[in-house]
């Protein structure tokens, strides 16, 4: 059984940071590519990061770029999600997913499993 779970969301003022996590079972980790997304009330889901199998790329949202730094340890089959410079219209709960294909993806759709989600709120 394929498992994907978030976590390290919270609460944090703006210009604050969070480290969001992402363990995965049942699957071999290190052939697949991941991606974060996140959803905010009333919104759609939408990209936010993904990296390649190996770590060796990865691609990010233009609200997030400079900002956020997408990371997986294949070792402990986990992703990682580093957010600096948190600002309110960050505020969405924080999905991983993954992909049964090696490259990169900003599409949705192109996500095969998806995790439960973890709640950010960044405060003004």
């Amino acid at each position: 059984q394929v498992q994907l779970v978030e976590s390290g969301g919270g609460l944090v003022q703006a210009g604050g940071s969070l480290r969001l996590s992402c363990a995965t079972s049942g699957r071999t980790f290190r052939s697949d590519a991941m991606g974060w997304f996140r959803q905010a009330p009333g919104k759609e889901r939408e990209f936010v990061a993904s990296i390649n199998w190996s770590g060796g790329t990865t691609y990010y949202a233009d609200s997030v770029k400079g900002r956020f730094t997408i990371s997986r340890d294949n070792a402990k089959n986990t992703v990682y999600l580093q957010m600096n410079s948190l600002k309110p219209e960050d505020t969405a709960v924080y999905y991983c997913a993954a992909r049964s294909e090696l490259g990169i993806s900003p599409m949705r759709d192109d996500y095969d499993y998806w995790g439960q989600g973890t709640q950010v709120t960044v405060s003004s």
